[in-house]
């Protein structure tokens, strides 16, 4: 499933500088709000579930070749950290739901963990 699709299904709002989010493929998901978790857990090209919205889940992200992240529960980033995602290539999404929410979702769309 592409971003896209992910983004409309949700209603999700897109926070970075465009990138074509139909040109990405979503294989896999996860969720945690602890970036060591996330480090030795998250698959390569996966989508990220996290209350999160600091800086260092852009450092995360990238360096585990995450292209999404969907920040939960109306967190906002901060300009910095908009700023670094979209110098990285990484959409990152908002929305008011839960986390909880948004994972149980995703998994009826068809994410699932690797």
């Amino acid at each position: 499933m592409n971003l896209k699709e992910i983004q409309d299904k949700l209603q999700l709002r897109p926070l970075t500088a465009p990138i074509d989010p139909a040109s990405i493929e979503i294989r896999a998901g996860y969720t945690s709000d602890m970036l060591s978790c996330v480090m030795t857990g998250a698959p390569s090209g996966s989508i990220w579930v996290t209350l999160m919205a600091h800086g260092n889940i852009i450092a995360v992200a990238t360096l585990l070749d995450i292209p999404a992240i969907i920040i939960t529960e109306n967190a906002q980033p901060d300009d910095s950290t908009l700023a670094r995602a979209s110098e990285k290539e990484i959409l990152l999404y908002s929305t008011t739901k839960p986390s909880f929410e948004i994972v149980g979702r995703l998994w009826e769309m068809g994410i699932r963990s690797q």
